[in-house]
């Protein structure tokens, strides 16, 4: 099942010209590692993750702000909503914010992120969840 998720990610950001490919580090409801992909719409963009670990999740998040910090394009804050859903023993969704702030290396294709993604799930169960800090490393395509 892993292996088959896996392979439709990267049909996905292939033919939908992802341009930062990578994996996430940190809590996601139980789940430990995700693989991490942005997909730009003009200035703001799309963050997916799809995460392994106890079970499966899948997050989509449109991140309406991405813009630059002290004026340096390499340092960036981006802030967004968007749907969450796990698979468990329980089938779980909801709704998700994103905080976080990225460091772009000028010299090499590679992206670092912290960021905060609250939840709160409406299905199955009502639940607030509190606890989603990660980090992503990022390959980038130019």
């Amino acid at each position: 099942m892993q292996k088959l998720v896996l392979v439709c990610l990267m049909f996905f950001a292939y033919h939908v010209s992802a341009q930062e490919i990578g994996i996430r580090f940190g809590d996601m409801y139980g789940n430990n590692v995700g693989l991490d992909a942005t997909i730009p719409i003009k200035n703001k963009r799309i963050h997916a993750t799809v995460s392994f670990g106890n079970n499966v999740g899948v997050d989509a998040i449109y991140d309406f702000a991405v813009e630059s910090i002290f004026r340096s394009p390499d340092l960036r804050y981006y802030a967004g909503v968007g749907l969450t859903t796990l698979f468990a023993s329980e089938f779980k969704l909801g709704v998700m914010g994103e905080l976080g702030i990225e460091y772009s290396f000028p010299r090499t294709p590679v992206s670092l992120s912290l960021d905060y993604r609250p939840a709160i799930m409406i299905i199955e169960k009502m639940d607030f969840i509190y606890g989603n800090f990660g980090l992503n490393v990022r390959y980038r395509f130019k």
